[in-house]
């Protein structure tokens, strides 16, 4: 998994509540279990028309917003389904960061597991951010998860809280097989010791 550790780059505002999971990836893309290639699809029935053609109006089809690395978005970000496909879309696009007042728990959990950080804040905070986002290339934001602090374009920073362990993981990129993995030496200690102590669960002859 990629680490996050400090992100500067351009929010695209999305001022819209309840944007579901079948909004962000559409239920006809979930036939891969690929990770890549969703990006393309991010938002599909938003950003294109039925025939392919971009609509024009949405912002992730403008400039400077086409390389957005940051969402600023409205409350209940993530409902619906609890596919894993909407922050591996995200994730695909570029998307490294989304900021909304809440988040449904399944898509908040997945996004930490797939080195997205959503960060929650109050409505007044995000309403500032999302006027910051709104001026495009000239006004990046940065998002400083060491520090857990986001600075607008003008200098001004907001404090957001994030779990302990799920900051670890961010910052080292671990993701849950990074996890075990981590404990590698410990797993093939056990495994030896079964090995001697018993045997027959290896398929080995007891001694």
């Amino acid at each position: 998994m990629q680490k996050f550790s400090k992100l500067t780059g351009i929010a695209a505002p999305l001022p819209m509540i309840n944007i579901d999971t079948d909004m962000l990836i559409p239920k006809q893309f979930l036939k891969t279990i690929k990770r890549t290639g969703l990006g393309v699809h991010l938002f599909e029935e938003m950003r294109r028309t039925p025939e392919g053609a971009e609509i024009p109006g949405f912002v992730l089809n403008q400039e400077p917003w086409r390389q957005a690395e940051i969402l600023v978005a409205g409350d209940n970000f993530g409902c619906g389904s609890s596919r894993e496909h909407a922050p591996w879309a995200l994730l695909d696009f570029g998307i490294r960061c989304v900021i909304a007042p809440s988040f449904a728990d399944i898509f908040y959990n997945n996004c930490f597991k797939n080195g997205i950080l959503p960060i929650r804040l109050p409505q007044e905070q995000v309403d500032l951010l999302m006027d910051d986002a709104r001026r495009g290339a000239n006004a990046k934001i940065t998002v400083d998860l060491e520090s857990q602090t986001i600075t607008g374009p003008d200098g001004g920073t907001v404090s957001f809280e994030v779990d302990p362990f799920r900051k670890h993981c961010l910052i080292n990129g671990l993701d849950d097989i990074g996890l075990t993995l981590e404990k590698g030496s410990k797993i093939d200690a056990y495994e030896a010791d079964q090995r001697t102590t018993q045997p027959w669960l290896s398929g080995q002859a007891a001694g």
